[in-house]
């Protein structure tokens, strides 16, 4: 299951080159294309009985952030409008500004936070499996 959605995604991106089969006028841009995750990890794909796919438009309003958490699955984000900062443990942080794209931490606790003036607008789509959580909230006790 895991090679056959390895191929498959391989195949999709390797199609990037073969787009001048649409019609006059369509124009496709990459958005991202990328082994690691925005710290450097190498990206995998879990091995689900039942895989699905999710995408969520996420919206965080100014001074306002997810909370902190994890993903077990890959999480690929595009920023539509703002800029958001990705905080992690270590105090480093990670900044996106509009039209942006990236591979989110995996394994790793991170905030992300809106401390601009206008709603910061990802388009999140997450590999998991059916039943999986999209994200782990970090306990309090931890």
């Amino acid at each position: 299951m895991k090679k056959t959605r390895l191929v498959l995604l391989l195949a999709c991106l390797s199609c990037l080159s073969s787009f001048a089969q649409y019609q006059e006028g369509v124009i496709i841009e990459p958005l991202l294309k990328t082994d690691t995750t925005a710290i450097g990890q190498k990206i995998a794909y879990p091995s689900f009985e039942n895989d699905e796919v999710t995408i969520c438009k996420v919206i965080i309003p100014p001074g306002k952030s997810t909370g902190w958490h994890k993903h077990v699955i890959p999480v690929f984000a595009y920023v539509l409008k703002g800029t958001l900062v990705v905080e992690m443990e270590n105090g480093l942080n990670n900044t996106f500004p509009v039209n942006t794209s990236f591979a989110e931490i995996v394994d790793t606790y991170h905030n992300g936070t809106n401390p601009g003036q206008e709603d910061v607008v990802l388009i999140a789509v997450y590999l998991g499996g059916k039943g999986q959580q999209l994200s782990i909230k970090k306990s309090l006790t931890m």
